[in-house]
């Protein structure tokens, strides 16, 4: 159980406080502490939306072409990759606290490197650190999102992770505004920098400060020299899960306009109605496991995965595939936040170390899913591999089913 101080309750209560109001005040306390740890979820998946909302101008302004556009935005991925090794070892070391303000802090700072881009190189470095520090960030404001859930007898990690996808939605508006308003992608970033320093500085007080003793104990643990295979299951979950979302993030679109034919602007539904139900199924994720478990919530998402993906493929009509994209988004939504939920609170090891290993496992399947829809798609069609890809659903169900860590 993370440590929290409430001696200041004596400060704001009476002398002879009544035991009712300081149960009343602590209540508000941790209340306090939720809403913090959302923010700065929220602060992250800002980030990531507000970069991704300028992609079409930066490509405009240094004169990219696809390939090359394509060839710099690995430069993100790369950065996470490369910190991904060490991430788990200096979150335990240095605590999850310290990590997430400096994390987020530089993870907003790298969109104005990014925005002063004039050759591809620059743009390149940017994308580099900004993955980087994405990692650190990822790490550590799930390792706050895991202590803050152990200060609740509910569950409430879901919301956390519902507030980042949240992000996406406000980051995308925000974007319209600024191209409406004419300004340059540096002086949105810098704009969008402020507004991170702002959520930072009004809420880094309630973000947890001290490790919890069990992380203590572990501090000295090292997941190679003694690997944990049920991370490495769950890793596996993640992988399906992330793989799935991954193609709807950069495939949905296409197999609208190149399967469905939908017509013009119709061609973006897919993508939407994905979106609007994975951050809709994040803040039902907690209702639905405090109700039916864990297990049963992971079991039916891996199903309702396959069953999205597939109807997809067989029903490839623009209202039909509306639904069925929405299936796929409301599976998804729940894995994640579950899963990481679960390899956070491991009993051997150290929470930082714990979510490295299981993020660089589903990261991999974020990362390849796509491309491996890609490469199908060029041997048969879009819509094989979408029919392929729906095992994963399938999958994810089996494997929960027979792990004996879900109850």
């Amino acid at each position: 159980m993370p440590l929290l101080d409430y001696s200041f309750l004596a400060k704001i209560l009476p002398k002879a406080k009544i035991k009712k109001g300081y149960r009343k005040a602590k209540k508000s306390y941790l209340n306090r502490v939720r809403l913090a740890t959302s923010l700065f979820f929220f602060g992250m998946g800002f980030c990531f939306s507000t970069w991704a909302s300028r992609i079409p101008d930066i490509k405009s302004i240094l004169q990219l072409s696809e390939a090359e556009l394509g060839t710099m935005l690995f430069a993100l991925p790369f950065g996470q990759l490369v910190a991904m090794p060490f991430t788990g070892k200096i979150v335990t070391k240095y605590g999850s606290r310290n990590i997430s303000i400096l994390g987020l802090l530089f993870y907003a700072f790298c969109l104005i490197f990014i925005g002063l881009s004039t050759q591809s190189w620059h743009l390149a470095t940017g994308l580099f650190l900004f993955g980087f520090f994405c990692n650190f960030c990822n790490i550590a404001v799930n390792a706050q999102g895991v202590y803050t859930q152990q200060l609740f007898d509910k569950p409430i990690i879901g919301s956390f992770h519902g507030s980042w996808s949240l992000a996406g939605f406000f980051g995308a508006l925000v974007g319209l505004l600024m191209l409406t308003l004419e300004l340059t992608p540096f002086q949105h970033f810098v704009l969008a920098f402020a507004f991170v320093v702002v959520i930072i500085l009004t809420n880094y007080k309630y973000i947890i400060k001290t490790k919890s003793i069990q992380e203590e104990e572990k501090s000295s643990y090292s997941f190679w020299k003694n690997p944990d295979k049920t991370l490495l299951w769950l890793g596996v979950i993640c992988f399906c899960g992330m793989a799935s979302e991954g193609i709807m993030f950069d495939w949905s679109g296409v197999y609208f306009k190149e399967i469905i034919k939908a017509p013009g602007a119709l061609v973006v539904l897919g993508y939407t109605t994905f979106m609007i139900s994975m951050a809709s199924g994040r803040f039902l994720s907690d209702f639905l496991v405090a109700k039916y478990g864990a297990k049963k919530v992971l079991i039916i998402s891996g199903l309702v995965i396959s069953s999205g993906l597939y109807m997809a493929v067989l029903l490839p009509y623009i209202i039909p595939c509306m639904i069925a994209f929405m299936l796929v988004g409301f599976g998804v939504s729940n894995i994640v936040p579950i899963i990481f939920n679960i390899a956070g609170n491991n009993k051997n090891v150290p929470t930082g170390i714990a979510l490295t290993v299981v993020t660089s496992i589903s990261f991999l399947g974020f990362l390849i899913g796509p491309p491996i829809i890609g490469l199908i798609a060029e041997v048969t069609s879009l819509r094989y591999s979408f029919a392929i890809i729906g095992v994963f659903g399938v999958f994810i169900s089996l494997l929960v089913f027979r792990l004996k860590i879900f109850k």
